[in-house]
């Protein structure tokens, strides 16, 4: 789908991915920031074992080291991903996006 001046909308048979795709060529949208995040996994703990945590303790996460991350823009899971060195850096390499995510 190409968006032409006087077609801002796009029209009703573009799939939500051209569309969003598209919208960072027009008027500057490609620069708008969003926040990215990685979640490696998560637990759900009382409050009162969250007051007494202390620095040494470990806490088992909910996913298996094997297991994809999920990669989240402004707290939307949009993708899975495995975690990669990068250097001296961690980095995510996508292995899924998910169908109506835009991306």
């Amino acid at each position: 789908m190409t968006i032409e001046p006087g077609n801002l909308n796009g029209s009703p048979t573009d799939a939500p991915a051209d569309v969003a795709r598209n919208l960072g060529t027009l008027g500057g949208f490609g620069a708008i920031s969003v926040r990215l995040a990685i979640e490696v996994g998560g637990i759900r703990l009382k409050l009162a074992d969250v007051l007494g945590m202390a620095p040494g303790q470990v806490h088992v996460l909910d996913r298996r080291v094997d297991q994809p991350v999920d990669v989240l823009i402004s707290e939307r899971l949009v993708a899975r991903g495995e975690i990669v060195s990068v250097g001296d850096k961690f980095g995510v390499r996508l292995t899924e996006v998910l169908p109506g995510s835009g991306l």
